[in-house]
């Protein structure tokens, strides 16, 4: 719903571009290039792949005992997930996600292999142009820092909501 609003909003402030026929060509609307295509299913599909397996890896710490405990109290599979399983999981899972999210922040400048213009690519031809080369690396590392930073507070914040609660047994 929010990227739905956002891409209204952008639409309406910056206006709407239709793609139109032209005598050799389609001008207009937007496009994808090749370079952003390999890049985001690169990094969407490493990604997903490794939230997928920290997730699994947390459903399988959750001791059997609690699922016959749950099933015992007459709990349906759903509840079981819901209020027993998944909470446990959640906790074991959140630190190594936070890792990983702050991985895909640092894997985008990947993008240089395939061609995509992101910020180290275009530090890269800022320094070859005037020669400044600590300043812009400065800001890359100033771009990735606050990037790292904003997420590790966000899954602090996650982690806190979710280990709320335990004796730190």
């Amino acid at each position: 719903v929010i990227s739905l609003l956002t891409w209204m909003i952008c639409g309406f402030v910056f206006g709407w571009d239709k793609p139109e026929v032209q005598r050799f060509a389609i001008e207009g609307g937007g496009s994808l290039s090749p370079e952003f295509l390999a890049l985001w299913f690169g990094l969407t599909f490493f990604t997903s792949a490794a939230i997928a397996e920290i997730f699994r890896a947390g459903f399988l710490a959750v001791p059997k005992g609690q699922w016959a405990a749950a099933s015992a109290l007459g709990m349906t599979k759903t509840e079981i997930i819901s209020y027993i399983v998944f909470p446990q999981a959640l906790k074991l899972a959140v630190p190594p996600l936070a890792s990983q999210y702050m991985n895909l922040t640092k894997n985008s400048s990947l993008a240089v292999v395939v061609g995509y213009p992101d910020l180290v690519s275009i530090g890269n031809s800022t320094i070859n142009l005037n020669g400044q080369a600590l300043e812009v690396i400065v800001i890359i590392m100033s771009v990735f820092l606050t990037l790292n930073l904003i997420t590790a507070v966000l899954m602090n914040w996650l982690n806190a909501k979710v280990t709320r609660g335990t004796n730190g047994s």
